[in-house]
């Protein structure tokens, strides 16, 4: 009894977060640089071969950090993997809502069951850490959820419809509830990268898309690092900033959104014609046979 609450005491004097989707992209740099600021550190992925690597690599580099296989699509799951990690810290410090997945096509091409994966994912996942870590953190005083939604969010997103109604009501939920939990002494955050490179646009799924030339056309970008990425989201939770996006391309937006409407929209038509370009001629002739 006295080792079990010798070791509770230690754990209880250093910070913990949790990570969901740290098995790979973002989530992953997101870890590595928490460990190396010295939080202990719950790599919570479905994704236990590429989670449990990564908690190796951490180690080896001197750093903190545990697997912990999360499914953040069931409530329940989540839950309990919260609540196991505050009953042994005996605090919460971090949650970093970030597990995602994204999804190319048409809204004529899609069906419930693609709105349902990507919604339970995207926006379910994100709802159930907050409903796991918000009453903790509530109840101790304090605490930081920082929740990955995507520039996405801040205008429209056409051939990426559904993935663009996640992060935008992802964005809603958390900058709303940034003061809601204020007076609880309780920080929330909206994380909103672009252009990231990251596998999650390689693992994309495409409905009737040929997705190697959405791909090509990524690549076209320049593309900013996971672990860049990681260093300008810690900054901004240590800033507490309701939403942490890189400001070049924030001001970017504000200003195709605010100065040049008229730019904008043809941005996005030109989004559309590029993004038909890779439609397969199969999915064509489908839909026509249909009709």
């Amino acid at each position: 009894m006295g080792t079990k609450t010798g070791r509770n005491q230690a754990a209880s004097q250093r910070r913990v977060a949790i990570v969901t989707g740290a098995a790979s992209g973002i989530g992953q740099a997101i870890a590595r640089e928490l460990t190396e600021r010295g939080v202990d550190v719950f790599i919570a992925d479905i994704d236990e071969a590429g989670g449990r690597k990564v908690v190796e690599e951490v180690t080896k580099a001197g750093g903190t950090a545990r697997f912990l296989r999360l499914d953040v699509t069931d409530a329940g799951q989540v839950e309990n993997a919260v609540r196991s990690v505050y009953e042994e810290y005996g605090r919460l410090d971090y949650i970093f809502n970030n597990a995602g997945i994204s999804l190319y096509g048409e809204l004529y091409d899609m069906t419930q069951a693609h709105w349902r994966r990507i919604v339970d994912v995207n926006l379910w996942g994100v709802i159930n850490g907050v409903q796991a870590a918000y009453p903790i953190m509530k109840k101790q005083g304090f605490g930081h959820i920082a929740n990955t939604s995507s520039a996405t969010a801040m205008g429209p997103a056409p051939t990426a419809a559904a993935y663009a109604t996640t992060k935008h009501a992802v964005l809603g939920l958390t900058t709303s509830l940034h003061y809601e939990a204020e007076a609880f002494g309780v920080k929330v955050s909206a994380l909103c990268p672009s252009f990231v490179d990251t596998p999650i646009f390689a693992s994309s799924e495409g409905i009737n898309m040929d997705l190697g030339k959405v791909q090509a056309q990524m690549n076209k970008q320049k593309m900013m690092s996971p672990e860049r990425f990681a260093q300008i989201a810690i900054r901004g939770l240590e800033r507490n900033q309701p939403l942490v996006c890189p400001m070049p391309l924030r001001r970017t937006m504000d200003v195709f959104f605010a100065l040049f409407p008229a730019a904008h929209r043809s941005l996005m038509r030109l989004v559309c014609h590029v993004s038909r370009k890779a439609r397969s001629e199969k999915a064509d002739s489908r839909t026509e046979a249909a009709v």
